[in-house]
C-alpha cells in the first residue's frame, strides 16, 4: 500500500469514527447524553446535568470534522491534510487529557475504551503529519 492510500484510509477512519458522534449527538441529543457509547454504557451522563445545546454542538462539531476529513482524504493536498490533522489535534489532545484526569464513575474497561478511542484522534494525525512531511504524496502516482 502506498503512502497516499494509507493517508486516505487513516483520514477515512477518523471521519467514520466521528459519524456516530455527529449524527447521534445532533439528531438525538438526549439519547446521546444518556446512552453514549451504547451497549449498556453511559459515559457522558456521569459528567453532570443534560444540556441539549451542548449535545447538539458536539454533534455538529463532529459533522464538521467529517467534512474536513473527507475533503482531505479526497484531495490529499498537503495544506488540507495538515489542516485536518491540526484540527483533530486541537480537539483530540484536550479531550484525551480531560479523560485521562477525569475517570470517576468509570470501570477500568470503560477507561480503556474511552482512552483507546480518543487516542486515535491524537496518534493518527501525528503519524499522518510525519508521512506527509517525509513523502511527496500530494499528487496521485502515475499508473
Amino acid at each position: 500500500m502506498n503512502h497516499r492510500r494509507w493517508v486516505q484510509i487513516a483520514l477515512g477512519y477518523l471521519a467514520i469514527s466521528s459519524a456516530p458522534l455527529g449524527i447521534w449527538g445532533l439528531l438525538a441529543p438526549q439519547s446521546f447524553y444518556e446512552n453514549f457509547p451504547g451497549l449498556g454504557r453511559a459515559w457522558i451522563a456521569l459528567d453532570g446535568p443534560y444540556n441539549e445545546h451542548l449535545m447538539r454542538d458536539v454533534g455538529a462539531l463532529n459533522l464538521a470534522l467529517i467534512v474536513l476529513f473527507v475533503g482531505a482524504a479526497i484531495s490529499v493536498s498537503k495544506p488540507l491534510v495538515l489542516t485536518a490533522c491540526a484540527s483533530s489535534l486541537a480537539w483530540g489532545i484536550p479531550h484525551f487529557l480531560y479523560h485521562v484526569f477525569n475517570t470517576d464513575g468509570l470501570s477500568n474497561g470503560d477507561i480503556a475504551g474511552v482512552l483507546g478511542g480518543l487516542s486515535a484522534f491524537v496518534a493518527l494525525p501525528i503519524v499522518i503529519i510525519v508521512v506527509m512531511n517525509r513523502n511527496d504524496i500530494s499528487q496521485p502516482a502515475l499508473a
